[in-house]
This record gives C-alpha cells, structure tokens and sequence, in this order.
C-alpha cells in the first residue's frame, strides 16, 4: 500500500521562508548541466529519446550523492532520478521523482520544479514528500492555483499508475511507449 506524508499546511509565515520553484536547465550539445544553484556542471552522457532526455553526471561536493541519473518526461511532467550514494550514506529508496515541467527549446531542456516528490522503493512501496512545500509556495505567490493543481494531479496520476503496476516505474512508463535505461540498473 502507498504511503503518503502529505507533510503541514503551511501557516503564511511559514510561507516566507520557501523557496522559490527550482529551474535547472540542461543543454546535451554543451554537455553541461546547469543545477537550481547556477553552477554549470559537466555531464558524462546525454541521451535524447522521442519520449525524453537521460543525463548522467558525477554531483560535486556533496555529502551522501556522489553520481546522479536522471530522465526528464515532459509527457508525465516528471523527471527520474537514481541517486548512487557514497558507500557510508545508502539511501532507502530505489528512485526519486520529482514533479517538474519541461521546456524544449533550441535544444537546450529546462525544467520547473513543482516541490512535490515521490520516493518509490520499487516493488514495495511508495511515499508522496513535500506537499507543505507546495502548499507554501501557494500561499506565498510563488506559484499559481493552475500550477498546483497540475503538480497536484500530476501525482495523484504517478501513484495512481505505480500503484496499480506493482510499484515499478519501468512497468508503468512501458504503457506509455517508454522505456528507460540506466547505468547501474
């Protein structure tokens, strides 16, 4: 059964202290990706599928993460991500989807991220993260009603179809015509 931590309502407050929606933007001809913190990044590989985009890339200076891959789905409005972690900081989940839109232009693809997050243990279980972000960034003006009720079907609609495949996201994107491939999966 799905689990879901739906997190606080926000008090407008709380809402001062939110962080404006994350844009990252990745360019596969530069073989760079610049990070919601500005910093320009190199990248391994590159992958443009009909469906989407693959990136692999090591992640610099932090603690647990030590190589990222991600696929950006503009069709769902997520984006897949495989956190390796170092050794000593394993994490729990198998992936983490964050609910983002996706722009194509030039070739160069920049995402919007929605705050709401799946964790999915695959073929176990999932969990719904960061509803009170998203509720914050509401109540601040940071994103509109139209935007949060798309980030909000948006997962309703990933868990909905995890759910009902058996918590394998590789099982759901392949009733959508996509099938994705990783480094170490």
């Amino acid at each position: 059964m799905a689990r879901r931590r739906l997190g606080t309502v926000g008090r407008v407050s709380d809402a001062m202290h939110i962080h404006r929606p994350k844009i990252e933007i990745f360019d596969p001809t530069a073989a760079t990706n610049t990070d919601p913190k500005g910093f320009v990044r190199s990248v391994d590989e590159y992958r443009v599928e009909p469906f989407g985009l693959y990136m692999a890339r090591p992640v610099v200076g932090h603690g647990r993460i030590a190589y990222l891959e991600s696929w950006l789905l503009p069709q769902l409005g997520l984006r897949a991500n495989d956190f390796w972690h170092h050794p000593e900081n394993e994490r729990e989940n198998d992936l983490y989807l964050d609910v983002a839109d996706t722009v194509v232009e030039d070739g160069v693809w920049r995402t919007v991220d929605h705050y709401l997050d799946i964790a999915l243990w695959t073929g176990r279980k999932l969990e719904v993260l960061d509803a009170d972000e998203l509720t914050a960034a509401l109540l601040a003006g940071l994103v509109d009603g139209d935007t949060a009720q798309r980030a909000m079907q948006t997962t309703f609609r990933t868990v909905d179809g995890l759910a009902a495949h058996g918590y394998n996201l590789e099982t759901w994107l392949r009733t959508h015509g996509m099938a994705l491939t990783w480094r170490r999966r």
